[in-house]
């Protein structure tokens, strides 16, 4: 009985230090997947809404037709 109560409480450990690394590498990730969310919806942001540079100074509007 002695040895059976060792051998659980071995793997008790053992799988809580497991889960407990497993959810440390997952959100070690969070703030990378955060960045990239934003960088894609600036990314969406600029491909639905191009930019239009500014007309340069010697250069005069577009005539009206």
């Amino acid at each position: 009985m002695d040895g059976t109560a060792i051998i659980v409480i071995l793997a008790i450990t053992g799988v809580a230090s497991v889960v407990l690394f497993a959810v440390k590498g997952l959100l070690d990730q969070v703030p990378d997947v955060i960045d990239s969310a934003g960088k894609a919806r600036d990314a969406w942001h600029r491909f639905k809404k191009p930019e239009v540079p500014p007309p340069a100074e010697d250069q005069e509007p577009p005539a009206a037709v």
